[in-house]
């Protein structure tokens, strides 16, 4: 049984077809990286996981259990964790208090404070900044906020929607240090959408290439790499 599998979905905006019969899965411990165009269907993806949007058809199962169309709160609490696009922090709120709105589901304080410990061991830099309002951290801090404030649950599975989008290239290889490090030392399972589709495949085990909605390739990240289509496609080699 797969962590996380999503057979045959089907998504809509209004009367756009956007996902047009997905079937992926990933194993507990992996990082699977989807890669593809802008309109791909790659964001589309993480929001239907995590219930921002009801698929018209298929299923989508989290260690065996069918959670298709459960509302977000309800996803959230059986363990999927989702960092958006655009990090999504709430910016008047101080690092400590988006990262208290990650654990909202949790009850006991003292837990909390053991999560809060957690991420600040990954990311020593919100340490620093607790007390700070969320929009006036760097790009990179709020991205760092982003993924932190997404394992304050501790997560069965991670999904990150374009980690590096707007980051210097400094910023672009810590973050991604950052994924492998949680997929190796901590055993985070991650979902990985991402435009830099050359340091997607750096860090995954798999990998899954969309073309308008639906699963063109899916192969090793090694293979991927090697695949002509791929090569010419997204990493930019002829």
């Amino acid at each position: 049984m797969s962590l996380l599998e999503l057979e045959n979905v089907h998504s809509y905006y209004g009367h756009i077809h956007a996902l047009q019969g997905i079937s992926l899965r990933v194993e507990e411990g992996e990082i699977v990286t989807l890669i593809g165009a802008n309109g791909a269907g790659k964001s589309t993806t993480l929001r239907t996981i995590s219930g921002l949007i009801k698929p018209r058809h298929g299923s989508v199962r989290l260690k065996g259990q069918d959670i298709t169309g459960l509302p977000p709160h309800q996803i959230v609490e059986l363990g999927v964790g989702h960092v958006p696009e655009g990090r999504g922090i709430f910016p008047r709120l101080t690092v400590r208090e988006n990262l208290e709105m990650g654990a909202y589901t949790i009850q006991d304080r003292a837990e909390v404070a053991r999560r809060m410990e957690f991420v600040f061991g990954i990311f020593p830099r919100l340490r620093e900044r607790i007390n700070q309002k969320g929009g006036t951290l760097s790009g990179g801090e709020q991205q760092m906020l982003a993924t932190a404030r997404g394992l304050m649950l501790k997560p069965h599975i991670l999904l990150m929607d374009e980690p590096s989008m707007g980051l210097a290239p400094v910023l672009v290889e810590a973050i991604f240090e950052v994924i492998k490090t949680l997929n190796q030392q901590e055993g985070t399972t991650i979902l990985l959408v991402e435009q830099n589709a050359l340091m997607a495949l750096s860090v995954a085990h798999r990998g899954y290439v969309l073309q308008i909605g639906n699963i063109v390739l899916d192969d090793t990240a090694e293979n991927l790499k090697k695949n002509e289509m791929v090569r010419a496609a997204y990493l930019g080699v002829k």
